[in-house]
């Protein structure tokens, strides 16, 4: 026990001495699938303090905290295990729950954001002059973006990479609609500017509030795919602190019985969660 205690002290000091180092160029050139997936899901979150290799290393301190813990409290190994890789996934459900709740705030506040793009149009600014006061007086949650957007066209002078710029910010589907429609409507000019940006923001006004409604509609069927497969973990919590029931399954017949309550329960999730929750949107105009 005194070994095991060791390594994972070692490992975990180890990771958060590493989660502290800033990867260089090549390394992120080169970064793999779970890097750059996890740099993905922090950009919808809007985190940007965090680095992928800190995330992953989170996951991997808090996976490994888990099973310590429930290692120790059921003296079980399947029942360690299968609470480790649940502690593990947590920061990733976090993060994916913040990122839920960021998307659909934009969702909310875009019609707002095209309506004093609109406006500052009409009184005669230029799109980019337009856009950068959106960082001034536009909804406080979309500021700070497009105050870094008006600080980068000012000292580049380069809209395009401006915008682009402004979308790695966002990294939001409907922002990449917004930012691709106002980026045609510069390049192509004329008078009907003004025309599109109200079409635009008529249109996500209507998108916003026909997915609002399917969303509460359907909220009770997600939350009730948590409750059912949440109910028998707790119910194995419950069971590690009582040492004559929960050795029985630090067996292999205990082990497979485990293992195949987990891999029937995220069966169950993933197909109650397609069945019951609207598809994400994906961003397809990076």
């Amino acid at each position: 026990m005194g070994m095991l205690l060791g390594l994972v002290f070692g490992v975990g000091l180890l990771l958060i001495i590493a989660a502290f180092v800033a990867p260089s160029e090549a390394e992120a050139a080169a970064e793999g699938r779970l890097r750059g997936r996890s740099r993905a899901l922090l950009a919808r979150a809007g985190i940007e303090g965090l680095t992928p290799g800190a995330f992953i290393g989170a996951c991997i301190v808090t996976g490994l905290a888990g099973f310590l813990l429930m290692f120790l409290v059921s003296g079980a190994l399947p029942v360690g295990v299968v609470f480790g890789l649940m502690a593990g996934w947590m920061p990733i459900a976090l993060v994916r729950s913040r990122a839920r709740r960021r998307l659909a705030e934009f969702r909310e506040l875009w019609p707002d954001v095209v309506d004093n793009v609109a406006s500052a149009v009409r009184a005669g600014l230029s799109l980019s002059e337009a856009l950068a006061q959106v960082g001034e007086r536009g909804p406080p949650r979309l500021r700070e973006p497009f105050r870094r957007f008006g600080a980068d066209y000012a000292s580049t002078g380069r809209f395009a990479e401006s915008l682009d710029r402004l979308k790695a910010r966002l990294a939001d589907p409907v922002g990449d609609r917004v930012v691709e429609a106002l980026r045609i409507a510069r390049e192509v000019g004329g008078g009907d500017l003004g025309r599109l940006l109200r079409s635009l923001s008529t249109f996500l006004r209507d998108e916003a509030r026909t997915r609002s409604e399917l969303e509460s509609r359907q909220s009770w069927s997600v939350n009730g795919a948590r409750v059912a497969v949440a109910a028998p973990w707790l119910v194995l919590a419950m069971l590690s602190f009582q040492g004559d029931v929960i050795k029985r399954y630090n067996t292999p017949v205990g082990a497979v019985v485990i293992g195949a309550g987990a891999a029937v329960c995220i069966v169950a999730y993933r197909l109650m969660l397609r069945i019951g929750r609207l598809p994400e949107p994906e961003r397809v105009l990076r």
